[in-house]
């Protein structure tokens, strides 16, 4: 398809994620989202994807991490070593291809982004059910594929419901300069940032 302009893949570890960045296309209106996922949530499966977006022409991809899963062994080394894989851009310019991967990781989930919508918290959750409860409290969500078809765009219900993606970006920001002072190392979101990165894209 040759070398895709204002357009960013976005690969998360589920359908969590996919649904997510699908209702935020209305947002960024002048990039084109392609939100995918792996069948399954494996890094040799992620590792796939990425190569197969490269090779698409994608000159952005950005890959949606839950850290939950890659608090333990094998995972945390097989994730390290596929981020230093692509630290680097990969740069093929007979082949027509420039792709910058890129790694956007939150402490536990990608639902702690959806809460910081509504408020903001650095208390540690020890399962994602603890945090699921949190955020029922703001809205009520299921962690369900069923769920994300009816809500018409996680994004739009979560706005309609009281939230704000410019609150949850304040909130996400605010928890990644806490982890930098070296506060914590758990309960924080890249994400603010990865909007960030798709606001610039999309001017």
């Amino acid at each position: 398809m040759g070398k895709l302009r204002q357009a960013a893949l976005i690969l998360g570890e589920g359908p969590t994620e996919f649904f997510y960045f699908k209702s935020l296309c209305d947002v960024f209106k002048r990039l084109t989202i392609k939100p995918d996922y792996p069948k399954h949530t494996n890094i040799k499966e992620l590792d796939a994807k990425i190569a197969e977006g490269v090779a698409m022409g994608y000159s952005n991809i950005f890959c949606v991490i839950d850290m939950d899963t890659k608090d333990v062994e094998p995972e945390r080394s097989q994730y390290q070593k596929l981020k230093a894989k692509y630290a680097k851009s990969i740069n093929k310019p007979k082949k027509g291809i420039y792709c910058e991967v890129e790694f956007f990781e939150t402490h536990r989930c990608t639902e702690l982004f959806f809460l910081y919508y509504f408020r903001y918290t650095s208390r540690p959750y020890d399962t994602q059910e603890s945090l699921l409860k949190d955020l029922n409290q703001c809205v009520e969500y299921k962690k369900a594929i069923d769920f994300f078809t009816k809500s018409k765009g996680l994004h739009a219900y979560f706005e309609r419901n009281g939230g704000s993606l410019e609150k949850a970006i304040v909130n996400a920001d605010r928890s990644m300069d806490e982890v930098q002072k070296g506060g914590r190392d758990y309960t924080f979101s890249e994400l603010g940032r990865l909007m960030e990165r798709l606001t610039t894209l999309s001017e």
